[in-house]
């Protein structure tokens, strides 16, 4: 049987917006956000709480998992504070130190694992192989893996998938997308320094948002809000 329900991974940033507004255009929402050491984990639960507000997603249908173990296990910038989170993107083929190891598939096996209990049979990430230079596990061919484990690894008919609508999308489309589709960015956050007030912009997500903003040619509604 099909259903009408999808979980979304959304942290709090703009791909995951994003994704969410477009998976909202054919289903009822379940909102799922994972803490997980992250040095502005704090900022992005509350844009996370922001966003299920504005879409008027249930109480029951919202769900925040802290994952201690990804700060234990360390090896990135970003859940390391002894590590510096550097100025600017990587370089072409380069990982950054910002990866996560194996995050995604991580925060995957969470959302597949809540949809399996609610019924749902879709799961949204808002993965762009944009990023997949630095980032290995936003490729469609890990989507595509990840998808195969599922089908091999849920109770018969499930029918659980996961989907990317970004995957092939720059961060300008996907700007231009989520604006098209009425998507609440100026409730969102990337800066993976900084909780604020002001993202840092230097970092390589405030960077490459910044350039994805220039692209689609309308200014980025956070820092115009905080200029005022």
């Amino acid at each position: 049987m099909t259903s009408d329900l999808a979980v979304c991974l959304v942290s709090g940033g703009l791909d995951s917006c994003v994704s969410a507004v477009i998976a909202g255009q054919n289903y009822r929402l379940a909102l799922l956000h994972c803490n997980y050491g992250q040095r502005t984990e704090e900022r992005e639960l509350r844009s996370f709480n922001d966003l299920a507000d504005y879409f008027s997603v249930p109480r029951e249908l919202r769900l925040t998992v802290d994952l201690d173990h990804f700060r234990k296990i360390g090896g990135s910038s970003l859940t390391d504070p002894s590590r510096e989170i550097p100025a600017g993107e990587s370089g072409p083929g380069e990982v950054p130190s910002t990866y996560v190891p194996f995050r995604n598939a991580n925060l995957l096996s969470l959302a597949v694992s809540w949809a399996e209990v609610i019924g749902a049979d879709r799961v949204f990430i808002g993965a762009m192989e944009e990023d997949s230079s630095g980032y290995p596990d936003c490729r469609e061919e890990f989507i595509e893996a990840f998808n195969r484990a599922v089908e091999l690894g849920t109770g018969p008919g499930s029918g659980i998938r996961v989907e990317a609508p970004l995957i092939h999308l720059s961060k300008g489309e996907a700007i231009r997308r989520g604006m098209e589709a009425g998507a609440p960015l100026q409730l969102t956050w990337s800066c993976y320094v900084s909780s604020g007030p002001k993202p840092c912009g230097v970092c390589g997500s405030c960077r490459l948002r910044a350039r994805g903003f220039a692209a689609a040619g309308v200014p980025d509604p956070i820092l115009g809000e905080e200029r005022q």
